[in-house]
C-alpha cells in the first residue's frame, strides 16, 4: 500500500530539493527521453521557470504523439450535496447551514436526459459528496444501471470504498474512479479535514489501492492547489503515480491540479495562490514527466487558460459543468461546490476546440471494450 512506501518520504526534505535544483538540473532533464521523479522536481522547481517555451514545445510534441489532435470531454452529475465531512475548504462540509438533497432515482434520470440535450455526451462522472447512510454504493449501482442506457463511459467521484465494493460497482458498469488525495502533507492533514470519513488519512491515500486490486479501468488522481505548497504536493503525487503504475500496470491514470475557487462555506481563503504561468509549468511538467498520462482541466479553469492549454499538454476537459446536485434540470438554482469560472455552453467549447484544430471526442469507452478484455484473460 503507498501508506507504507509515503513513510520512506520526507515533506521537508522534498521542498529543501525541489528549491535547491538548478538551470544545469533543468537541462538535463528536458534532454531525457524518460523522466524520472527527480527531472520531474527540476522540471516543476523555480530554476525551471526560463524554460517555459521549451518545455511548452516538448509538453505539445508528446502530447500529440501519443493523443493526436484530440480532447475527449465529460460532463459531472452531482448526485448529492450530502455530506458527513468537515472539510474546512468545501461548500458541502456538514457544519454549513444550507439543504441537502440527494436525487431520486426518477431525478437522476431527469438529469441524465437534460444532459444529451447538452451535447452528445458520453462520458459522465458521477459525483456525490461523502454520506455512505444516505448515498452508498446500493445507490452508486442503480445510479450506474440507469446512467448505462445514456452513457458509454461512466465514472465516478465519491468516497473511497473498499475493494471489493469497487469491484461490485465495476459490474454495474462502472469504468473509472476519481479521488483527490487533496493534499499529501500528512502532518497538516487533519487541519483541514478535522472530522469524519475524509480525516483517515490512510483510508484515503490507499483508495487508489484498493481501485487498481479491483480491476477498474482508469483512475484519477489530484491535489487541490491552495492548501499546502503546490511543488510539494505535487512531487508526492508524482511518486504516488509511479508507485501505481509499478503495481497495477494494466490501469490508466489520469491527473488533475485544481486551483481553490470560492466557496460558500464560511471565508476560508486558500493558502496558496498558483498563477497561470505556474499553472502551465507543471502541466508542461507532467507531460513530460509521463508521456500517456491523461492531464484533465475542468471549468473551475477560465476560458483563457483552458483555450491556451488545449494545445498544449492537457487531453480532457469537462463542459457546461453544473456544480450543484441536480443542476441541470432538477434543482438549477441549489448552492454550488465551488464557482464555475468556465460558463461556456458544450457547444462553445467544441467550436471553439476545433477553432484551435483539435477533434473534440465525446466517446473514447465502450462498455464492449470490458467484455473483450475479460475473454482475452
Amino acid at each position: 500500500m503507498f501508506s507504507e512506501e509515503i513513510e520512506k518520504l520526507t515533506w521537508n526534505e522534498i521542498t529543501e530539493k525541489i528549491h535547491s535544483k538548478t538551470a544545469t538540473d533543468v537541462r538535463r532533464a528536458l534532454r531525457k527521453e524518460h523522466c524520472t521523479v527527480e527531472d520531474f522536481i527540476a522540471l516543476i522547481s523555480p530554476a525551471a521557470a526560463p524554460f517555459l517555451e521549451e518545455m511548452a514545445v516538448l509538453s505539445q510534441k508528446y502530447t500529440q504523439e501519443r493523443f493526436g489532435r484530440t480532447m475527449s470531454l465529460f460532463i459531472p452529475l452531482y448526485l448529492t450535496n450530502s455530506c458527513a465531512n468537515s472539510c474546512v475548504y468545501c461548500g458541502f462540509h456538514i457544519s454549513n447551514p444550507m439543504p441537502r438533497t440527494i436525487l431520486t432515482f426518477e431525478e437522476m434520470e431527469n438529469e441524465y436526459k437534460a444532459i444529451k440535450q447538452l451535447g452528445p455526451f458520453e462520458s459522465i462522472l458521477l459525483v456525490t459528496g461523502e454520506n455512505p447512510a444516505k448515498a452508498g454504493v446500493p445507490y452508486l449501482a442503480k445510479a450506474l444501471d440507469i446512467a448505462k442506457k445514456y452513457f458509454s463511459n461512466l465514472k465516478i467521484e465519491v468516497m473511497p470504498l473498499k475493494s471489493e465494493e469497487y469491484r461490485e460497482l465495476t459490474n454495474h458498469g462502472l469504468n473509472g474512479v476519481i479521488c483527490f488525495q487533496e493534499t499529501y502533507n500528512k502532518e497538516r492533514y487533519n487541519i483541514y479535514h478535522p472530522r469524519g470519513m475524509k480525516a483517515n488519512f490512510e483510508w484515503r491515500v490507499n483508495a487508489p489501492d484498493r481501485m487498481g486490486e479491483a480491476g477498474v479501468h482508469s483512475i484519477g488522481m489530484g491535489v487541490l492547489i491552495g492548501l499546502e505548497d503546490w511543488r510539494t504536493d505535487v512531487t508526492f503525487m508524482a511518486h504516488h503515480l509511479r508507485y501505481l503504475q509499478r503495481q497495477y500496470w494494466k490501469t490508466k491514470y489520469s491527473v488533475n491540479f485544481p486551483r481553490m475557487r470560492p466557496a460558500e462555506n464560511g471565508g476560508f481563503q486558500p493558502n496558496v495562490i498558483m498563477n497561470d504561468k505556474e499553472l502551465a509549468q507543471l502541466t508542461f511538467a507532467m507531460r513530460i514527466f509521463d508521456h500517456d498520462v491523461d492531464i484533465s482541466y475542468s471549468t473551475r479553469e477560465t476560458p483563457y487558460i483552458r483555450d491556451n492549454m488545449a494545445t498544449l499538454g492537457v487531453t480532457t476537459m469537462s463542459a457546461e459543468s453544473k456544480t450543484e446536485p441536480g443542476g441541470y434540470f432538477t434543482y438549477p438554482q441549489a448552492l454550488e461546490q465551488f464557482e464555475v469560472s468556465d460558463s461556456r455552453t458544450a457547444a462553445e467549447v467544441c467550436r471553439r476546440l476545433k477553432e484551435l484544430g483539435l477533434e473534440p471526442v465525446w466517446k473514447d469507452w465502450d462498455s464492449s471494450f470490458d467484455l473483450i478484455a475479460h475473454t482475452a484473460l
